[in-house]
């Protein structure tokens, strides 16, 4: 097992760069087909058991993926203009 000494961000970033946002689409991408297929797979399980754990993968795969569209939602340029904005008054005031 790797150990890193990585502190997590406590929260996303204000804006989103090019790669950040390849990785959220490719991220997307795995949670929606996981989704998909668990989605497909419980529909066709006749063991009720094993229906409603594969719903419930399912549920979480769709509870990321809505997690992650979260984070999309945001006026990026808006984002990046009042960044540069205060940028320059700190510059300003030095």
């Amino acid at each position: 097992m790797v150990q890193t000494n990585q502190v997590p961000i406590p929260e996303p970033p204000q804006a989103i760069t090019t790669k950040d946002l390849m990785y959220l689409k490719d991220a997307m991408s795995w949670e929606l087909l996981a989704f998909k297929k668990l989605h497909f797979l419980a529909e066709h399980a006749t063991n009720q058991d094993v229906k409603q754990a594969l719903d419930q993968a399912g549920q979480m795969h769709q509870k990321h993926y809505q997690k992650l569209l979260s984070h999309l939602q945001v006026n990026n340029n808006a984002v990046l203009s009042s960044m540069q904005n205060a940028q320059q008054q700190q510059q300003q005031m030095h």
